[in-house]
């Protein structure tokens, strides 16, 4: 990430919702009927990705294939096959080519990401900016937005306009944390950034694949709406991870973002804390940490804080949010595969 931002840039960070990192994911959703058709809609989703990002000039496929053959948990494409299950047609082809829309928008995030934050890795692999060079990762990000806008002309005129307005609102939330809160409340500006460009494509994933299969409106706007409160969570669990998991628990070196000078929502609360704690962090964090020394002070400081139990108290939040839009829904096993997945990713916090 960029130095100096106040917020994080990641439009990714799902969590772990039991699917493979490599080819198709797999996931596991309590019913075994609901888990075969998913997992082999998953399969359709993923040799169809494959299809259209391997066609074209051969110096085209190696950039955009190349964060796709790196992996990926693949929610988003998930999230849409099960919204799918409220319709009439669940899993229809054109609910397929509605995740795998998703999915090549997600993909073409990251690579404008990872130029906009100067990072290095991506899914275990070199970034493209960092094997190939910025110009060739924005080409790739915009060859595969061109890709999505394709399939979405086969999808019909009412999925091109719903991703015009989340393309703008992605656009709004990366434009909203280049130039910073100004004098806004750094918490609202937080919220707003992390919806715009985390939560807005997992929201389209449960508007597209309900829609495409024929949901009612009302369902439609709750998938919807669920997915918006779901992507607020993980983010806001990833932000919480770094801060206060081990490396051996959570995979990363806590303190990750203030190495960057990313300030995310547990420590915006413990930087507004008025006493000696979030005195001594406000004199600390006026930008990016380089020495370990400090970043571990810094981390100590932020255990004694409440800033952790105030982000948990958002996040609690969010989880009333999505399961109120759960509870609009009819009672089926999707359903209760959506209710457990909210639940995991709380529980990725303790």
């Amino acid at each position: 990430m960029s130095s100096g931002r106040t917020v994080p840039t990641r439009s990714h960070g799902l969590g772990k919702e039991g699917v493979s990192t490599k080819g198709a994911s797999q996931g596991e959703f309590g019913d075994p009927e609901l888990t075969a058709r998913i997992n082999d809609a998953m399969v359709q989703v993923e040799n169809q990705l494959h299809a259209e990002l391997s066609s074209g000039e051969d110096f085209l496929v190696d950039k955009i294939m190349h964060l796709t053959r790196a992996g990926g948990k693949r929610f988003r494409p998930m999230f849409a096959l099960l919204a799918s299950q409220f319709g009439e047609k669940p899993l229809s082809d054109q609910v397929i080519k509605a995740a795998v829309v998703v999915e090549v928008t997600h993909l073409a995030t990251l690579y404008h990401d990872d130029v906009m934050d100067e990072a290095t890795m991506r899914r275990g692999v070199p970034s493209a900016n960092a094997r190939w060079d910025n110009s060739v990762a924005i080409l790739a990000g915009d060859i595969l937005l061109a890709r999505a806008s394709r399939i979405m002309s086969e999808l019909g005129t009412e999925t091109v306009a719903h991703f015009a307005e989340t393309f703008e609102e992605l656009v709004t939330g990366q434009m909203r944390e280049t130039v910073g809160p100004r004098d806004s409340d750094p918490i609202e500006h937080y919220t707003n950034v992390i919806r715009e460009k985390t939560g807005v494509l997992i929201a389209s994933a449960g508007y597209l694949g309900s829609m495409h299969a024929g949901a009612a409106p009302e369902h439609i706007a709750a998938l919807k709406n669920f997915g918006s409160a779901v992507g607020m969570i993980f983010q806001i669990v990833d932000d919480i991870i770094d801060i206060f998991s081990e490396t051996h628990e959570s995979g990363k070196t806590p303190g990750t973002d203030l190495r960057e000078g990313v300030f995310t929502l547990p420590v915006l609360y413990a930087l507004r804390e008025d006493n000696p704690v979030g005195e001594e962090l406000r004199s600390i964090l006026t930008g990016p940490i380089e020495d370990d020394d400090t970043v571990n002070h810094v981390l100590e400081l932020l255990s004694q804080s409440g800033g952790r139990e105030a982000a948990l108290k958002d996040i609690h939040h969010y989880m009333d949010v999505a399961n109120a839009e759960l509870d609009r829904l009819p009672d089926n096993s999707a359903k209760e595969a959506l209710r457990e997945l909210a639940k995991l990713s709380i529980k990725r916090v303790g």
